[in-house]
């Protein structure tokens, strides 16, 4: 349980679903928390972390603002006196103003725009900073870029998350191969769930006798005929950040139950 002893990690998204899971389980395994959300109930995570022996903060961030990134960023070296990893964990998929599908035919720019902003912009911030707080130091450090199974198919219903998870993927080997190429002890994976219960689910899962019914319709195609757990995806942030990983760099984990293994593709419009 001390894999991350000694390392500070940052988390946006740390709030409530993958990113809560994660930060608990890094804080589990030694690491210092910076839990960076801009709802105020991540500040539940960083004092639930405390309480139970770690250390942990909460700076509310909009990762979509480039000075609050910047001084989320700053507060947890200030912190901790280091920062190790970041795990560019805070997205939406677009459902959440309830509008609906957002197919490439019908989705509207305003939507368009926002997904990417918060997905991808969010993530190139968080890159762009890690790397300048992690060279300052000079310590190995780890970047945890958080994709989709999104990212590597189309998905009809969902063009913009899917976009925005394309890019995110992309995004990360060029940050993989920069720090690289700058002689940077900085390693840049993403990681690509598909199908994990997180509150992102909710709106498509809805409440009510049927909502059973509705959760295997979603998995039918997986092989695993389940949802996958935040805990799952949590312990292979925790390899990838942890110095077991060292030649792992400029990669891609799948997370999925084995959904692209085949063919078949499960009808979520959404997988995280």
């Amino acid at each position: 349980m001390n894999r991350l002893s000694g390392k500070a990690a940052a988390i946006t998204g740390g709030g409530n679903g993958l990113g809560a899971a994660i930060a608990q389980r890094m804080a589990d395994e030694g690491a210092a928390i910076a839990v960076l959300d801009r709802d105020p109930n991540g500040r539940a995570v960083a004092e639930r972390i405390a309480a139970g022996g770690g250390r942990a903060l909460f700076v509310q961030t909009d990762v979509t603002d480039e000075a609050q990134v910047s001084a989320a960023l700053r507060a947890a070296f200030e912190a901790f006196g280091r920062l190790d990893v970041l795990v560019n964990n805070a997205g939406i998929t677009g459902f959440e103003t309830g509008s609906g599908p957002q197919s490439p035919e019908h989705a509207s720019l305003d939507d368009w725009r926002r997904v990417h902003h918060t997905n991808l912009d969010g993530t190139f911030l968080g890159c762009r900073f890690a790397i300048q707080t992690m060279r300052a130091k000079g310590n190995p450090g780890a970047i945890i870029n958080m994709s989709s199974r999104s990212g590597v198919v189309g998905v009809p219903g969902a063009a913009a998350y899917a976009s925005s998870k394309a890019g995110i993927r992309n995004h990360s080997k060029t940050v993989a191969l920069y720090c690289a190429e700058q002689g940077l002890p900085i390693r840049c994976n993403s990681v690509h769930p598909a199908a994990i219960l997180t509150p992102m689910w909710e709106p498509m899962l809805g409440s009510g006798p049927g909502r059973e019914a509705r959760m295997q319709a979603f998995v039918r195609a997986n092989p695993a005929r389940r949802f996958g757990r935040p805990e799952e995806v949590a312990a292979v942030c925790v390899l990838l950040a942890s110095d077991e990983a060292p030649y792992v760099n400029g990669s891609e984990l799948t997370i999925d139950g084995g959904i692209l293994a085949g063919s078949a593709v499960s009808p979520g419009a959404s997988d995280d």
